[in-house]
């Protein structure tokens, strides 16, 4: 009967204040509320669980704070046992509790852990209090719960910072930004003899050697602008006086605002590294300074340590030495019988000697003087061999010489036109037996003959020999350069994969011949002109390629000097198939079957549709519709190119004009050729086209033109466009990121709107580099006060970027691709933006 009771009395508190009738032990709902209802306020708004039970553990009130931190709502829980929220094996803990509070006792910031509605297990602080009647009598239990769980998990990854800190070997410091200490770990301890009270407040240096506190200041700036010292090895002292190396990394330490306030250092005890590394180098002098190459091999004759002297002779680093053997070095010029001969030798007597030859890494061949001798352990048995080797190479130079007078230039040891031949005969066999491509430069040098003439003849030959090993460095072991004569150089490069590697190597050769170089003090620089021809495609003798090269060469110091010429045997026969291309487009334009189709540009913000960009197309009569790649690249820098150009912005017109006749009044852009806006007469001509139309307000035509235009000559661009401005015109920099244009060009150019090209905004989700392009034009426009607009829209996430990035102007084919004109009203009327857009 009693817990029945109990029961009553507190579901009272869950109904309507009410007159009690007069029982002693009824409790009353003002008797848990304040006048003023402010107890109820705190108890809905609190982020707290306040929950109330019976003194047998039964809810009878449940806030929302108890609903957000256990995920039970109120009416899932009222009348239910607390017990429900208890993981298994804590169930005492409510046994502990009840009785507590029967006591008239009060349980404060009892952490423990309680199971969420989804069954995940949280960390609480729970505190409970008794709630007794206007009699005093205990009648149930409130409690208030609170979400530890972040809380217990920052403790958690503090206790195991602190047992990393305190257990490692390492000394692991922190100092304000005066370099003075404020925490020292048992490994600074062990490391520097100082305990964390003797360090604790004083200063950094006093661990500094006199020599080096200048290292504290530039610790202390790095730290300032916020970089991290890496692995810096110095020296510091110990509190017994003695030096020590130590490995140092220092990082910032920051508050919460994200503000410097301190450094953290890790110093590591290096000391014993340090004297190995001292004994090694003092051991391995003997290697260091033999001017003899000195190797020690396994008895497997595996190398296992070789010296300077060595890797010199050889050309191979010590790296790539060790775990090879002597086979690495065998050279073709030697039979097996000289080597078979030493190992039998070496296994007889331990001893042997011989004079063999041998290959550097380069490939180069060289004779050596071999010294062999094992070392034994106390049975006789080789544990290893020491070699010795002597380069006696210059000793064979001298009759290499002799033989080498015969096929090579004695001025810069390159091959002579004899060799130069015969090399030549042998390349196009092996190229028409390999089905392989070679190639044919002569190169003739551009200024040299006043260099010659003018610092003398010493000097000219001294710059053609430094520039022939130039050019011979650029080229692979089985090519072949020769000197025919003078300053002129023929080039033979066999197995040519493709016109781009071709390409690489002749900028190569030309970038040799045109960098400064200094000769006998003095600071020359010529240039080349190169003629190239190709084999099997000139399918001509010897003689006759290196005269076909000779005449490409022509070509290119007819065309600027500092260049290359190809040679082309059907150049003559592709000259005359673009012109008769030109003739075509002739015809094209005069029988009209050029189109215009336009791409709508509009505000991605509001979704106004701010203007039209013309876009040429070419209706072929047998190919069908032809985009402008097809068609306008061959018309590049033809007066065409110009007459195409004029024909655009009388069209444009002609289309605004009908537009405007229904109602359609909107601006349109047209592309300008790089010619037309270099042309004095161009703003005549638009003043014609102009004036066909007085009905069209000229500001509602904006003439595009490329960054690039401008950088031929920015003072004759700019005064035709400020005369075209006159006209009411409107311009904007099409393609904008692509060129070179300075800021200089920007500022001076009567522009008012930055295009940016597709290809940065199309890539720019995925590609950081022309993320920064974008921003960077973005804000290029806004410094310079000038409109932006982004096209190569494609997606809605596109224009999404772009708004936020600040540019409100699109156009791309997430908006509209191109459309004839006759589309264009229909589309106008239902076009509607993206809702993201608007947002």
């Amino acid at each position: 009967m009693k817990n029945h009771r109990q029961k009553d009395e507190l579901a009272i508190w869950h109904r309507a204040p009410s007159v009690t009738n007069g029982d002693p032990d009824e409790v009353r709902a003002d008797d848990l509320r304040s006048p003023n209802g402010h107890f109820e306020a705190i108890v809905q708004s609190s982020h707290d669980a306040i929950i109330s039970k019976t003194l047998d553990g039964i809810i009878t009130s449940w806030n929302p704070g108890a609903q957000q931190v256990f995920g039970y709502d109120e009416q899932e829980m009222l009348g239910q046992p607390l017990t429900r929220l208890f993981p298994p094996g804590r169930e005492h803990e409510e046994l502990f509790i009840l009785a507590k509070i029967q006591n008239g006792e009060k349980v404060e910031h009892f952490d423990t852990v309680r199971v969420k509605k989804d069954g995940s297990l949280i960390d609480i602080s729970v505190t409970i209090s008794p709630i007794r009647n206007e009699q005093g009598k205990i009648v149930g239990a409130s409690k208030i719960a609170r979400d530890i769980s972040n809380q217990v998990l920052l403790e958690n990854a503090a206790e195991q910072f602190q047992a990393l800190v305190t257990s490692s070997d390492d000394a692991i410091i922190s100092k304000s930004l005066q370099g003075i200490v404020q925490s020292w770990n048992a490994g600074a301890e062990r490391i520097f003899g100082y305990t964390a009270e003797e360090m604790i407040g004083q200063p950094m240096l006093r661990l500094f050697p006199a020599d080096r506190e200048h290292e504290e200041l530039f610790i202390l700036e790095q730290v300032l602008a916020g970089e991290k010292v890496d692995h810096f090895d110095t020296v510091r002292v110990r509190k017994d006086g003695a030096s020590i190396s130590v490995s140092v990394s220092i990082s910032p330490i920051r508050d919460k605002q994200g503000r410097i306030v301190g450094a953290s250092k890790i110093a590591r005890d290096i000391t014993l590294q340090k004297c190995a590394e001292e004994n090694f180098k003092l051991t391995s002098s003997v290697f260091t300074y033999s001017s003899e190459g000195i190797a020690i091999t396994d008895r497997h004759g595996v190398f296992i340590e070789v010296n300077e002297a060595l890797t010199q002779i050889s050309g191979y680093s010590r790296e790539e030495l060790l775990g090879k053997t002597y086979q690495m070095f065998r050279s073709g010029q030697q039979g097996p019988d000289v080597h078979l001969k030493m190992l039998n030798e070496l296994r007889q007597t331990g001893n042997t000697r011989a004079e063999i030859w041998s290959r550097r890494k380069n490939g180069e061949p060289y004779t050596g003087l071999l010294t062999i001798s094992a070392v034994q352990d106390k049975h006789g048995d080789a544990q290893k061999y020491v070699a010795l080797f002597s380069d006696i190479t210059p000793l064979r130079k001298q009759q290499e010489k002799l033989e080498r007078l015969t096929n090579f230039d004695d001025l810069t040891d390159l091959p002579n036109r004899l060799l130069l031949l015969d090399r030549l005969r042998q390349a196009m066999l092996m190229s028409r037996h390999r089905d392989q491509k070679l190639a044919v430069l002569y190169l003739d040098l551009d200024g040299f003959k006043p260099i010659n003439d003018e610092h003398g003849h010493d000097v000219g030959d001294a710059l053609l020999i430094a520039l022939s090993r130039r050019m011979s460095a650029t080229l692979r072991d089985l090519d072949t350069m020769a000197r025919i004569g003078g300053d002129e150089f023929v080039t033979v490069l066999v197995d040519i994969k493709s016109p781009e590697q071709l390409s690489a190597q002749l900028d190569r050769i030309l970038r040799a011949c045109s960098d400064p170089i200094k000769v006998n003090g003095r600071l020359l620089q010529v240039s080349a002109s190169v003629g190239v021809t190709t084999y099997p495609l000139d399918d001509v003798d010897e003689d006759q390629l290196i005269r076909h090269a000779d005449m490409a060469m022509c070509d290119a110091k007819k065309n600027g000097k500092n260049r290359y010429q190809l040679f082309d045997a059907a150049r003559d026969a592709k000259e005359k198939g673009r012109d008769a291309q030109l003739r075509r487009l002739t015809q094209a334009l005069a029988d009209e079957e050029f189109i215009l189709h336009y791409q709508p540009k509009v505000n991605m913000r509001t979704g106004r549709i701010i203007g039209m960009e013309a876009l040429i197309r070419w209706q072929h009569p047998q190919r069908g519709l032809l985009p402008p790649a097809d068609f306008l690249p061959l018309i590049e820098g033809h007066h065409l190119g110009d007459d195409i150009g004029v024909w655009v912005i009388g069209h444009a017109l002609a289309q605004m004009h009908k537009w405007q006749q229904i109602g359609i009044q909107v601006p349109v852009s047209v592309n300008l050729g790089p010619r037309q806006l270099q042309q004095e007469q161009f703003c005549t001509t638009l003043t014609g086209l102009l004036q066909r139309y007085p009905h069209i307000s000229p500001e509602y035509l904006e003439l595009e033109i490329l960054e690039t235009s401008a950088l031929h000559d920015i003072e004759a661009v700019s005064a035709i466009m400020q005369a075209c401005r006159k006209l009411g015109v409107q311009f904007s920099i099409d393609d904008f990121g692509t060129g070179y244009s300075s800021l200089t060009y920007l500022r001076r150019l009567p522009a008012e709107l930055l295009k940016i090209d597709q290809t940065f905004v199309r890539d720019m989700l995925n590609d950081h580099e022309d993320m920064a392009i974008v921003r960077g034009v973005i804000g290029l426009a806004e410094a310079f006060h000038r409109k932006v607009i982004a096209e190569g829209v494609e997606t809605v996430a596109h224009g999404l970027k772009l708004l936020e990035l600040g540019c409100e102007l699109g156009q791309g084919y997430g908006i509209s691709r191109p459309l004839p004109p006759e589309q264009l009203p229909q589309w106008m009327a239902s076009w509607t933006p993206p809702a993201e857009w608007l947002a």
